[in-house]
């Protein structure tokens, strides 16, 4: 087979599609890749119309539910690829412009709200395009179009020709880039959950075990600790909470916590 040429399947329903995305099909396959998305959406819509009537108005285009029930479906669709087959997903779409207040951009080229349904569910999203007759694909939205940037990737990449010698591996290197991000931030987030759990528990049993003459000592204390994460706001409210219960306030007045007086009827 020819190294630019894929195998491919035309299916003439989304239940077809469905039907062929299977575990043992795509055993010797790491990418699924949708052209068009447009495409995929119009199979979508037929699906819509025909598991509920109310997806569909008179003259046969989408109602309001049906656009809808596209949306979920496109929802779930990626759910699919991605969590339960573990493959990574690429979706082709046609540009069209889009303008809002005064402004025209490129947007993929979907009716309706589904479209910000199909940006939210994407990792990242890009424009390619020709420039000084190289192919580049844009990374982060600009004045002329609509684009998502995530997960470490630069803003604008070069699209390698395949001229004979040349590697087709233009994806897997920028998924590699992504994952190796990804792995960078999840131990970086690791670190930082170790560091919170250990401020949390040296501070919360002095909180917890705070008594009436040692609440100047423990306030003293809270202003000193180096905070990771969300511990300052999760261990202020649990200190002022040990001051209800022990049924204390600061006096600005004399600038030091006190009990609270009974109030004399």
């Amino acid at each position: 087979m020819d190294r630019l040429q894929a195998d491919c399947i035309q299916p003439n329903t989304y239940q077809e599609l469905l039907d062929d995305l299977t575990i043992e099909n795509l055993r010797d396959y790491e990418t699924i890749v949708i052209d068009t998305g447009g495409k995929l959406l119009d199979l979508m819509k037929a699906h819509a119309i025909k598991q509920d009537i109310k997806n569909r108005k008179k003259d046969g285009s989408l109602s309001l539910q049906g656009y809808g029930a596209v949306a979920q479906l496109f929802e779930s669709f990626v759910y699919l690829i991605y969590n339960e087959l573990k493959k990574h997903l690429v979706i082709i779409f046609h540009v069209v412009e889009d303008k809002q207040d005064e402004e025209t951009k490129l947007r993929i080229m979907v009716d309706g709200s589904t479209k910000n349904k199909i940006w939210q569910e994407m990792d990242i999203g890009g424009f390619m395009e020709k420039r000084n007759n190289k192919r580049t694909i844009g990374l982060e939205t600009c004045e002329r179009y609509y684009a998502k940037r995530t997960q470490g990737v630069k803003a604008m990449y070069d699209v390698p020709d395949l001229d004979k010698g040349v590697p087709n591996n233009f994806l897997t290197q920028l998924f590699n880039e992504m994952n190796k991000f990804n792995e960078e931030v999840g131990t970086k987030l690791q670190e930082q959950q170790k560091e919170y759990q250990e401020v949390m528990d040296k501070y919360i049993p002095i909180i917890d075990e705070m008594t009436a003459e040692n609440v100047q000592e423990v306030s003293d204390l809270m202003q000193t600790i180096e905070h990771k994460r969300t511990s300052k706001k999760e261990l202020t409210d649990r200190f002022k909470k040990k001051l209800v219960s022990l049924n204390m306030q600061w006096n600005k007045e004399t600038k030091q916590y006190e009990v609270k007086k009974e109030v004399q009827e």
